[in-house]
This record gives C-alpha cells, structure tokens and sequence, in this order.
C-alpha cells in the first residue's frame, strides 16, 4: 500500500480487496470496504466525518491512519467542441493530463498512467516531454475522480463518464500492476461500475504483459501499430525493434481467442508521404488478415516539436477505402480538443527531474 510522506495510506487508489485487507488490519468487518469504496467514488467524499454508516471511533481511526488525497487541479481547459481538459498537479510537483470528450451517446475519458513515457514513439508530445515515473494507482483513478466532480456528477443521476481509455501521458503496461489496480476499482460496482468493454487500455505492444492483462483483468484492447511494416514501424514505434510486428499481432489474436465477438482495436496516425500511401494500406490489410480487428485511422496532431505533417482528407478517405474494401471495419477518428493541446498525441503535462535520455533508453523495453 502506497502512503504518503505524512505516513498515511492514501483510500483512493486501493481496490475492493485491498481496501478488504486493510480493514482487516484494523480488526474490522470485510463490508466496510464497500462502504467506504461508495463514499470515496460514488460520492466523491474525502472526509471520514461525511461517512455517516462508520462509527464515531471508526471514522476517527480513519482520520489517524488513511486518507482520501486526489490530485489537484492545476488548469481546466475547454475546448471549442466540448473537450475538456484537466492539468493535474501530483504531491511531487509534477503534473499530468486528462481529457473528457463528450458525444451524443457517451462520455470518454482519457487517462494518463505515467509521468511522460519512455518509449519516445516519433509522432507523441509525450514522448518528447522525457520520462520521470510511473504513476501510482490513486494517481490513476484520481483523474476519474477528478472529472467526475468537476463534471459535477450527481451520483444518483445518469452516469457522464461511460468510458475510460487508458491513451493519455504513458504506456500503460509498463505500470502493470499499479493500471491494473485503478482499472479494477473503474469496474466495481461500488466505485464506477463500468463494463470490460467500456474500459479500453491502449498499448505501443508490451507484448509479454498482454499475457497478463488478458489473465488479470482482461478489458478491451487496442494498440498502436501506425505502420504495417517492421522498417517503418521501426522509425515511428522504438519498441518495434524488440517486439516485431508478427509477434505483437500474434498476441492480440491470443489476447481475444475464445470471444467472437471481441475484437482488439488498431490505432493508424495518418502522417503525410510516411504511412498513407495505397501501398501502405494495401500492406495493413495483408498483415491484418486473420487478426479479429477493427481500425481507428487518427489524424496526426501537431505539437510544437514534430516533424510530420497531417495527411489530407482525401489520402485518408482512400486508405479508409482500401480497408474496407477488404472487409475490415475501419473509422477515421474526429479530431477533438486540438485548440487547447487535448487530441490524440498532444499531452505533455508538466514534468519535473526529467530521466536523462540514456536511462531512458535502457528502460524503454523492460516490462
């Protein structure tokens, strides 16, 4: 359990059993665990004086040994369209990113797992941001957390956050247990009580950790593939090098064996005279074929350090076509929230104590 620098365990950030665990310590009943997860996520509560079913002497046990810390919102931002985005200040300066982008049927929100990302993909802000640490499980569902209260959620009115993605600041399964932690509590009935489906972890391919995931907690799946070659994935993706292509999409197929009707979802970042060509699509069909899949062609989204400019309408509209003109369903995902820094590929956060690139380097590939 995770405690803060006042020696307090921080509630927010544990599950239902660890939550059980810790009452147990404390010589008390297992529900208590629920009754206290419903006051933290149903309720938004971060006083143990509010929680009106816990003893007098409960609650002031409470006080002396845990606490209910979210993260801080530094900057809420919105955007033209709708979009939303929260700057997030943590207990050690830095600050993360998240980003609510409602539609006429749901309300998305996107999640950062980490401090900036070490895998440095060519076409991310983040990466580009450098790399300072994981985040730790209250960290991840306390932007969940965050947004809900500052959506003004009324615990008893309809559900505004329908779904979380695991595609802000990081790549996810390099923060294994502590993702898996706050996706846990995401699916609880007694915190957020979201479906597997509606929970969608995004990876760049870790791929001896979707073993795990599809064993420990298995939601939906997508990954960014952005090339349909090793050569060219090389370049955009480092992580490529270590685990190729086949074997990344031999993962995904094991990932959602046993459901026909899972499918794990491709991400495709249209960069202009890189990866748009009728060649290129052409080659994503083939190595696709087989893979239960559907494709999410994105937009790039410039930021102030890249190099690649976005393909025109057009380019996408044809490669579109070649997909599915082959059978695979396939979107070209709607740009949202890019006049506040808040679509696909833009977060950056603010990151203190940077990793020096070398180190990073040697990370980028350990699970």
């Amino acid at each position: 359990m995770q405690t803060s620098t006042n020696g307090k365990i921080n509630l927010l950030g544990l599950n239902l059993a660890a939550l059980q665990d810790f009452f147990a310590d404390l010589g008390e009943k297992p529900f208590r665990a629920g009754q206290v997860m419903q006051w933290i996520h149903h309720y938004g509560a971060t006083d143990f004086d509010t929680m009106t079913n816990l003893s007098k002497a409960l609650r002031t046990r409470l006080q002396a040994t845990a606490e209910i810390r979210p993260p801080q919102v530094e900057l809420d931002q919105q955007a033209a369209d709708g979009t939303r985005k929260w700057l997030l200040r943590l207990a050690d300066g830095n600050c993360i990113e998240a980003v609510f982008i409602p539609e006429a049927e749901r309300g998305t929100l996107c999640v950062s797992s980490q401090v900036g990302c070490t895998l440095n993909c060519a076409f991310c802000a983040t990466g580009h941001q450098g790399f300072n640490r994981n985040l730790d499980a209250h960290e991840i569902i306390g932007q969940v957390w965050a947004a809900n209260r500052a959506l003004g959620r009324d615990p008893k009115g309809e559900r505004i956050i329908t779904n979380v993605v695991m595609m802000g600041m990081g790549e996810p399964l390099l923060n294994f247990d502590n993702v898996v932690s706050a996706m846990k509590i995401m699916l609880d009935d007694m915190a957020y009580g979201l479906s597997r489906r509606r929970v969608t972890l995004s990876t760049a391919g870790m791929v001896p950790m979707l073993e795990r995931l599809r064993e420990e907690c298995p939601v939906s799946l997508a990954v960014s593939l952005h090339a349909p070659n090793d050569a060219l994935r090389n370049e955009l993706v480092p992580l490529n090098r270590k685990y190729p292509i086949a074997e990344l999409l031999a993962a995904c197929k094991r990932y959602v064996e046993g459901d026909a009707r899972r499918r794990v979802t491709i991400e495709y970042v249209m960069l202009a005279g890189v990866n748009d060509s009728m060649t290129h699509a052409h080659e994503l069909v083939k190595i696709l074929d087989g893979v239960p899949a559907k494709v999410n062609l994105i937009p790039y989204n410039p930021f102030p350090q890249g190099r690649f400019e976005r393909s025109d309408q057009v380019t996408i509209d044809r490669f579109r076509d070649v997909l599915m003109n082959a059978n695979l369903t396939t979107v070209t995902r709607k740009t949202r929230g890019d006049d506040i820094d808040a679509a696909c590929g833009q977060l950056a956060g603010r990151i203190q104590d940077l990793t020096p690139r070398s180190q990073r380097l040697s990370r980028r590939i350990s699970p």
